[in-house]
């Protein structure tokens, strides 16, 4: 379901991060309001579920902010950094609230970090080189976006709406 943007106007930092906590909002909202049973079911041949595609996003947010701009060690995380198909398991013994609440505080971890760096500071990823503040925000919308439309549909499929009007 596309929702309007809040904030259209402002410094460039502003509408980056706007736009970034509506993708975080979008990832969250493909799974939130599912049965436990329903954000488990693979419905495509990857590990992609509606609660794996949160915990999935979780992991991207202490990779990139953490990791990466923080410089912290992974032993030194607040969570699982393993990228690929490892970051969509999730255990059973954890919730769709449980999950959510790992990515909200993954979330605000980020925000956090991201708040003492300019946009233009540069770190070097061990894959790309030189990456900036900007390239990381850009990165993280775009994927954040991707896996919203993959919930997005794996959601339909468990939800259909019925068809509008005749």
């Amino acid at each position: 379901m596309f929702v309007l943007p809040e904030t259209t106007t402002g410094s460039e930092r502003r509408l980056l991060e706007a736009m970034l906590d509506r993708n975080r909002r979008a990832v969250v909202d493909t799974a939130r309001g599912l049965s436990e049973s329903d954000v488990r079911k693979r419905l495509v041949t990857s590990l992609t579920t509606p609660i794996g595609l949160v915990k999935h996003a979780a992991m991207a947010e202490r990779r990139w902010f953490q990791l990466l701009v923080l410089g912290l060690d992974e032993s030194e995380c607040d969570g699982s950094t393993t990228p690929g198909d490892a970051s969509f398991v999730v255990a059973e013994s954890e919730t769709l609230a449980n999950v959510i609440a790992e990515f909200e505080q993954a979330s605000t971890r980020s925000r956090e970090i991201a708040a003492g760096f300019d946009l233009d500071d540069t770190w070097t990823h061990d894959v790309l080189g030189e990456v900036n503040l900007r390239f990381v925000y850009l990165l993280l919308i775009e994927d954040f976006a991707r896996h919203a439309g993959h919930g997005d549909i794996l959601r339909e499929q468990l939800v259909p709406t019925p068809p509008q009007g005749k």
